[in-house]
């Protein structure tokens, strides 16, 4: 399951907005299958580069076959918040490319336990050697630990039940597959025909908590903003309401520069602003979501790096 296609979210639209130069620096810090990465190659020219990322190291051996003739290409396996470590000094990054959340491949591969679709090791994680597994983190989280997850990350209205039928089920046994947990959920959430599937709003959040999705995404913002180049574009691609809003409120609080009292009269273009923000969030096209279903809730913001004023304190 793991190998099978996978279609690259906007490929048409991150081609376009990324604004590539033929010898341009480039990064796609979350390459997945290369899909992506493959596109902005047929733009580069012989002196172009890209370096691709990913914390998944089935991700990073992947792309790595698919790329390993070509040696404008550098693979690396790394988190986001360690990405000012893969950056040489003085060196900056023409244009960066997120592709935030969960892959298809993960949620094919049911040994990957992400999808609550099939019967898999309750995992979870995007890097297996980090820890805890989601089973892990189940067998010891407190009530209230589990249910503000539920809460907060997966807008589940049933956090409360939800979290004690797995206490009180741990008791017993060990949640240890995803078919367990899904079965629990169903005992707790009825859902009519018409609903989301009951464990939906549980698995997004619990995965968000195993991996640190979104304090990951806050950290590595910032990062990214010192590591382009002037001129050069952020594009983030967001699933759910939380990753975005992260991404928003970021972008928006760095295109509207220093943060001064407003009864200072002062232009925006004195309030030293970073980032000026590119077009409209884009979304898939109708024809895009027919192939590809899970680009139905996918929403890009792009951004371009601002010369500075002033030296930012």
């Amino acid at each position: 399951m793991a190998d099978q296609p996978h279609h690259p979210v906007l490929l048409e639209e991150v081609v376009e907005a990324m604004n590539i130069r033929e010898d341009g620096y480039y990064l796609d810090a979350t390459a997945g299958r290369g899909g992506h990465v493959a596109a902005i190659l047929e733009k580069l020219g012989a002196d172009g580069r890209i370096l691709a990322l990913d914390r998944d190291p089935q991700a990073v051996a992947a792309v790595t076959k698919r790329f390993t003739s070509d040696s404008r290409v550098q693979v690396r396996q790394a988190n986001f918040s360690s990405l000012s470590d893969v950056l040489q000094p003085g060196e900056c990054f023409s244009g960066i490319l997120f592709d935030f959340g969960v892959s298809s491949p993960q949620l094919d591969d049911a040994s990957r336990g992400f999808s609550f679709m099939q019967d898999g090791p309750l995992d979870m994680r995007m890097n297996p050697a980090d820890h805890p597994s989601a089973a892990e983190w189940l067998a010891t989280a407190e009530h209230h630990e589990i249910r503000d997850v539920l809460r907060r990350y997966g807008e589940e209205k049933h956090a409360h039940r939800i979290a004690w039928a797995i206490v009180d089920a741990r008791a017993d046994d060990a949640l240890e597959t995803t078919a367990q947990l899904v079965a629990l959920i169903k005992k707790v959430v009825s859902a009519r025909p018409q609903d989301k599937h009951p464990a939906t709003r549980s698995f997004q959040a619990i995965r968000i908590r195993i991996n640190k999705e979104l304090e990951e995404i806050a950290a590595v913002l910032p990062i990214a903003l010192d590591a382009l180049c002037v001129g050069g574009r952020l594009l983030a691609i967001s699933f759910h309401s939380l990753e975005d809003r992260i991404v928003k409120r970021f972008l928006r609080d760095q295109a509207r520069g220093d943060d001064l009292p407003k009864e200072i009269p002062i232009r925006d273009a004195d309030r030293n602003p970073r980032l000026r923000l590119v077009g409209k969030p884009v979304r898939a096209s109708v024809a895009e979501i027919d192939e590809n279903p899970r680009a139905r809730s996918a929403i890009m913001r792009v951004a371009e790096r601002l010369p500075q004023s002033r030296e930012v304190a």
